[in-house]
């Protein structure tokens, strides 16, 4: 069993990584700093970044609230809206932004009104920004949805009846077991807002200095046959997506309760 699973982490993970960051070894002794830090480079890993952390804040806010209204309170319905939510794991996200595109577009029901107020959701940031919320919006929800299923009832009860406010009892006795599910759904939001290509490449004009994200400007690098590239495009964002998954591993373990 340890042999089968040590093939498939290396086949399917470590060996397409490492060649990745083997070819861009290659590179580096010829032009890969003039060529990873290009203005537009520069430029593409700002806009891919901020606006990913920024949909991994609002996904996990508004994702925390969903997740409390499934757990805690029942309505008409329910299981429909709590399927539902699992619908942007399934649609093509080429597909995904084809809707937003008819939607905000300025022949969409919604986006013809919101041009006539001088806001703009097509080929601007904005766009972008909705088409990370929707793509990524459901994993801050299951990962903390189960957790708070499993919040014993009796601790929060018990607290009420020593005199803490509805307030306190969040800080001092959910919050410490909801916090590392949250941190991770906020991890896997951020991420899957980082590799997003399909929807955003049909809802951005794609020009540079405007609103081009890394993930697109690799794929126009492989359209142009430009190999180094997209490798060292891509090595750059791999190794800073690392960089913050790892910081937010080791956060993580310092903030966790000892044992």
């Amino acid at each position: 069993m340890r042999i089968f699973i040590g093939l498939y982490f290396l086949t399917f993970l470590l060996f397409p990584i490492g060649v990745l960051f083997s070819t861009s070894l290659g590179i580096l002794a010829t032009n890969f700093w003039s060529k990873a830090f290009t203005p537009v480079a520069l430029c593409t890993y700002q806009l891919s970044f901020s606006l990913s952390l920024l949909a991994c804040l609002i996904n996990s806010f508004f994702g925390f609230l969903v997740a409390w209204v499934l757990v805690r309170y029942n309505f008409p319905g329910k299981k429909i809206f709590d399927g539902i939510l699992d619908l942007p794991f399934a649609l093509p996200t080429s597909v995904a932004g084809l809707s937003f595109c008819a939607i905000y577009g300025s022949k969409g029901w919604l986006g013809e009104f919101l041009i006539k107020n001088g806001i703009q959701v097509v080929f601007t940031k904005l766009g972008i920004l909705l088409a990370m919320i929707f793509v990524s919006f459901p994993f801050v929800i299951r990962s903390v949805q189960p957790v708070l299923i499993e919040v014993d009832k009796q601790l929060e009860e018990a607290a009420w009846c020593l005199g803490a406010n509805s307030w306190q009892t969040f800080l001092k006795i959910l919050w410490p077991t909801v916090a590392p599910a949250l941190l991770t759904g906020m991890v896997l939001s951020f991420s899957r807002c980082i590799g997003e290509y399909g929807s955003i490449v049909l809802l951005s004009s794609n020009f540079p200095f405007k609103d081009l994200i890394t993930p697109v400007l690799i794929f126009q690098c492989l359209e142009q046959y430009d190999y180094t590239g997209a490798t060292v495009f891509g090595s750059v964002l791999l190794f800073f997506c690392f960089v913050f998954f790892l910081l937010v591993n080791i956060l993580g373990r310092c903030e966790a309760p000892p044992n």
